[in-house]
């Protein structure tokens, strides 16, 4: 792979310290770590007031607007939520809401949340896969999940965690025709 990929991740918390955001940090690193990447982090915290006011994208100001682009030009897509009451925000769900209809068709995302405990994991497939199904992206088939016993001081502690992190990105790799390991062959 010659070229460098456009990665946008999308921390979709508003507050701080957030493990949402934690874990969206870790997943771009593992990320750049494997691939030739240009990368871009968006935190819903910094921009969800001017998002939560706008009723449609021509209301967005600038900053706003950029980072929405963003969104629709990146070559791979990481989106990390917490879950609230059973679900991602809903400021997140109005940033998809504004997003063009047809811009995340075939953008690979890597799908990411954190919550409160294990009974939230299905939030992946449950919430955030249809939602990116809509738009016709390429959701990897693994995501990853944490809960508040994977971090220590807003520090990711957890082995098996940071093992999730890494397999995701190397899927997330090879889709680009990189391997970060050698492949076995068989003689």
């Amino acid at each position: 792979m010659s070229r460098t990929l456009k990665v946008v991740a999308l921390s979709g918390g508003t507050y701080r310290p957030s493990r949402t955001l934690v874990l969206t940090q870790a997943v771009l690193a593992e990320l750049a770590q494997q691939l030739p990447i240009e990368s871009h982090l968006i935190e819903l915290g910094d921009i969800a007031r001017p998002l939560g006011s706008a009723l449609s994208r021509a209301e967005l100001g600038a900053e706003v607007e950029a980072e929405l682009q963003a969104i629709e030009n990146a070559d791979l897509l990481i989106v990390a939520a917490p879950v609230y009451r059973g679900s991602y925000p809903g400021l997140l769900k109005h940033l998809f809401d504004l997003i063009d209809l047809n811009a995340l068709i075939d953008t690979p995302v890597l799908l990411a949340a954190t919550g409160g405990s294990e009974r939230h994991a299905l939030v992946l497939d449950h919430q955030l896969r249809p939602l990116f199904s809509f738009f016709q992206a390429l959701t990897l088939p693994i995501g990853v999940y944490a809960t508040e016993a994977d971090f220590a001081n807003y520090q990711i502690t957890s082995e098996p965690l940071k093992a999730r992190i890494r397999l995701a990105a190397d899927r997330a790799t090879a889709l680009f025709g990189v391997h970060a390991k050698p492949l076995l062959k068989i003689a």
